[in-house]
């Protein structure tokens, strides 16, 4: 009896492991002699989309659409951090942000510590209106949590079309309270360029030094700061702060349109170097419009992309002081690639390089007077600068955020009024003093 038994389960093995190699043997085909040949490896792509769509066993909803752009974002996420296939949505998505206009809340938001957390409510949009504000965390649209959400899936909730509505429910870490919104989205008009209140206005002191902040590098941007430029000079300006912390890059030709502004005609602003191309970009305007006159340059860790070639450009040619932290490090250069069903490729293709030759990618550019700053120092700085976002703290947090002071900003306002002091003092006039300050 036992016999027979211990040979009935030897016979069983043997028919399951016949059948297993047949199968493999069967559905496996032979190996490319050619691995980089790319018919041989679009076909075996070809057939685990088949394979998938037709025997997975909770595929009943799969599409191949849905199959070949989970594939292309599993590929181009292998390649780099910056390399990124984009669904329509997402492909949009960028469009908007580039052009600086879309319909939404007007909420800049990052995921941090698993919830998407609100950086900056932009001024006289749904969000700010509503008393949102920077540090609030995004936790509920409608019913459903977002908790541990991906951003751009909760980006693409928060927008939609003018006139739209939407429920989100928001907690302050601050008093732990949860509130409950229900906004109208309208259309938002991102300003790329901003004085020192957030506003467009730009006013210049008796000290006599302006300030602008260039919150990215959109279509706008150049023009945004050809306007702040001129208001200021018309004030009376005889030194700039260009404040670039936060900005998170942008387009490429913007930041050269920047950097020219403050360059002779003909210089070389950044050079980008990949597999095909070595690219150089020179200055093509009408030289430095502020003929000289000294200029600050503001960074942080958060500085990244077109803003690290704008401080690297200056800063090599001697053009600008830069103070405050060093910068994020991203220095390769993106091409996207539109795609015929409306998605697209966007692809690392080069890396950039500042004047000298300095590589940015991975790198960064280091100050020239590093300034460092602590995270709550930079969380009550933010909360300064949001529109009643002091009073909305406990009372016993209320003050201990005012004592905070941006020291990066004083210890720029100190270097630059010490330099127009010098000048007033010396006959030698302000350009011989603020190349003789500033190098």
């Amino acid at each position: 009896m036992s016999r027979r038994v211990v040979f009935g389960l030897v016979t069983v093995v043997l028919l399951i492991n016949l059948a297993i190699g047949a199968d493999i043997y069967l559905t496996t085909p032979k190996s490319s002699q050619s691995p980089d040949l790319a018919g041989p490896n679009v076909q075996v792509l070809a057939d685990v989309l088949s394979k998938i769509r037709n025997e997975y066993v909770d595929g009943t909803n799969l599409t191949y659409r849905d199959l070949t752009y989970a594939a292309l974002d599993g590929m181009v996420s292998k390649l780099d951090p910056h390399s990124e296939f984009l669904d329509p949505s997402s492909y949009q998505q960028l469009q908007d942000d580039t052009e600086g206009q879309f319909g939404g809340l007007g909420l800049v938001v990052v995921e941090k510590d698993g919830y998407v957390t609100v950086v900056t409510p932009m001024d006289n949009t749904p969000g700010s209106k509503a008393g949102i504000m920077a540090g609030d965390r995004i936790i509920r649209i409608g019913t459903n949590s977002v908790v541990g959400a991906e951003l751009e899936d909760v980006v693409d909730q928060l927008r939609g079309d003018p006139g739209t509505r939407v429920s989100l429910t928001v907690q302050r870490p601050s008093t732990g309270k949860e509130m409950d919104y229900s906004l109208t989205r309208s259309v938002v008009q991102m300003d790329m360029v901003k004085d020192i209140h957030g506003q467009k206005e730009f006013p210049v002191g008796p000290d006599h030094i302006g300030y602008v902040r260039i919150v990215e590098f959109g279509d706008q941007t150049s023009d945004e700061l050809e306007d702040a430029l001129d208001h200021m000079e018309e004030q009376g300006m005889k030194a700039l702060i260009l404040d670039l912390r936060g900005n998170p890059g942008g387009l490429l030709d913007e930041a050269v349109e920047v950097c020219q502004k403050f360059l002779p005609a003909g210089q070389l602003v950044v050079s980008t170097e990949g597999r095909q191309s070595v690219e150089k970009y020179y200055a093509h305007g009408q030289g430095d419009e502020l003929k000289g006159m000294p200029i600050v340059i503001l960074v942080n860790l958060d500085s990244a992309s077109a803003s690290e070639i704008v401080t690297g450009c200056l800063q090599d040619l001697h053009r600008a002081y830069v103070i405050g932290e060093k910068t994020f490090g991203k220095g390769s250069v993106q091409t996207i690639f539109p795609l015929a069903d409306g998605s697209a490729l966007k692809l690392t293709v080069a890396k950039y390089y500042t004047p000298s030759h300095r590589v940015i990618h991975e790198h960064g550019i280091t100050p020239d007077s590093v300034v460092p700053v602590t995270d709550f120092e930079d969380w009550a700085l933010s909360v300064q600068s949001t529109l009643g976002g002091v009073e909305s703290l406990p009372e016993g947090q209320q003050a201990r955020v005012l004592a905070v002071h941006d020291v990066q900003l004083e210890r720029a306002r100190d270097l630059l009024q010490g330099l127009l002091i010098m000048e007033s003092r010396q006959e030698s006039g302000p350009r011989k003093i603020a190349a003789r300050g500033i190098h």
